[in-house]
C-alpha cells in the first residue's frame, strides 16, 4: 500500500461509509480513487473499529459509531446535522464536518428561486383554473411587489438572496444573531419575529435544526404572515430546511382554512412521507422527495477527500459544527 508522508513519517488514515439511501459502494469507489493511500470501507467490509479515523455519514444508524473509539472526525453528507447530534452512540468529543461547497448552495438556491417565483406567479390558481377549463385572465404583480422573508442567514441562505435579488423581491430576513445585508431587511431573535413574519408573503425556511427552531412552522407562525399580498392569493411557505420545523397537522389546518394559500415542501416528520398523510391530495401543496439541496458523488468525493488529506497533514477541519448552538 502506498502511504502519505505525514512530517517526515508514515502515515495511512482509514474512511468508513455510513449511508443511507445512498449506493456506498460507489461512493466507496470514487473515495479509493481520489484518496490513494488510504483505507476506505463500506459497513459491509470487514474492518477493524479501532483503525477508523474518519467517518462519512449520512442518516446514522442508531448503533452508527459503536465501537469507534479512535474517531478523528464526523464527516456529514449534509449540510444539516440534527441527526448526528441526537444519536445516542455519537462520541461526544469528536468534531463534526457538514458538506457545504458552491454545488450545494446553488441546488438549494434552485430549487428556492423555482418555488418562490412558481408562487409569486399565482401557480396554483392557474392550475385550479387549467383543471376546471376555465379561462380567468388575472395578471401577476411583478417580483417587486411580493415580499420574501427568507429564515436562516447562514450560507444557503445568504446565496438564495443572492439569486432572489435578481429578481427584484422586496427582501427580508430572520435569523438568530444580528446581520447586516445589503438590499434585505433583516430581523433578529424572537423579539423580531412577529415584525419579520408580518411584512412577509412568501416565508422560505432554510434554518437548522436545533431546539429552538423545532416545529417553527406552526399554525400561530402562518397566522402572523402578511394578508393580502401576491393579489389577494397569498401568503404561502417553502420548506427547504428539515422536516422536523414544520407541524404538519397544521399546515393542513391552514391550507383548509385558508391561513395558508400554498406551500411547497421538500422535508416532513417522517420520510418517506406516508401514504395516508392529506399534502398527497392538495393540489395547493408541492410535494418533492428530499432532493431540494442534494449532494452529488462527484462534489462530495471531492470536498471531503481535500478535508481528509488535509486535516492528515496538520491543517484545521473547515465547517465545523458549533456544539453549543447545534450547526
Amino acid at each position: 500500500m502506498v502511504r502519505l508522508v505525514l512530517f517526515g513519517g508514515e502515515a495511512t488514515v482509514t474512511l468508513l461509509l455510513h449511508l443511507a439511501d445512498f449506493n456506498e459502494r460507489r461512493w466507496a469507489a470514487g473515495f479509493a480513487a481520489a484518496l490513494p493511500g488510504h483505507r476506505v470501507v463500506t459497513r459491509a467490509d470487514q474492518y477493524d473499529p479501532d483503525e477508523i479515523d474518519y467517518i462519512f455519514i449520512w442518516k446514522p444508524k442508531p448503533d452508527a459509531f459503536a465501537g469507534l473509539k479512535n474517531l478523528k472526525a464526523i464527516l456529514s453528507l449534509g449540510a444539516g446535522v440534527d441527526a448526528l447530534l441526537r444519536n445516542p452512540s455519537r462520541p461526544v468529543d469528536v468534531p463534526i464536518v457538514r458538506f457545504m461547497d458552491e454545488d450545494l448552495q446553488q441546488r438549494m438556491s434552485d430549487y428556492v428561486v423555482a418555488q418562490v417565483t412558481m408562487h409569486q406567479r399565482l401557480i396554483t390558481r392557474f392550475r385550479r383554473d387549467q383543471q376546471a377549463r376555465r379561462w380567468s385572465q388575472l395578471y401577476p404583480a411583478p417580483a417587486w411587489d411580493a415580499s420574501v422573508g427568507i429564515m436562516g442567514l447562514g450560507q444557503l441562505g445568504l446565496d438564495a438572496i443572492k439569486h432572489l435579488k435578481v429578481f427584484g423581491y422586496k427582501l427580508r430576513g430572520w435569523s438568530r444573531s444580528a446581520k447586516q445585508i445589503e438590499g434585505v431587511e433583516v430581523f433578529t431573535g424572537t423579539e423580531q419575529f412577529e415584525a419579520f413574519l408580518n411584512g412577509t408573503d412568501i416565508l422560505v425556511n432554510l434554518l437548522p435544526l436545533t431546539p429552538e427552531t423545532q416545529g417553527i412552522l406552526n399554525y400561530e407562525t402562518f397566522a402572523r404572515l402578511r394578508r393580502g399580498g401576491l393579489d389577494g392569493e397569498g401568503p404561502v411557505i417553502v420548506n427547504a430546511g428539515r422536516g422536523g420545523h414544520q407541524k404538519e397537522a397544521d399546515i393542513v389546518r391552514a391550507l383548509e382554512d385558508g391561513t395558508l394559500k400554498a406551500a411547497s415542501l421538500d422535508v416532513f416528520e417522517v420520510e418517506p412521507l406516508p401514504q395516508q398523510s392529506p399534502l398527497w391530495a392538495m393540489d395547493n401543496v408541492y410535494i418533492t422527495p428530499h432532493i431540494a439541496a442534494a449532494s452529488s458523488e462527484r462534489t462530495g468525493v471531492a470536498y471531503f477527500s481535500k478535508v481528509i488529506r488535509d486535516h492528515a497533514a496538520g491543517q484545521p477541519l473547515p465547517n465545523v459544527i458549533d456544539f453549543g448552538r447545534g450547526y
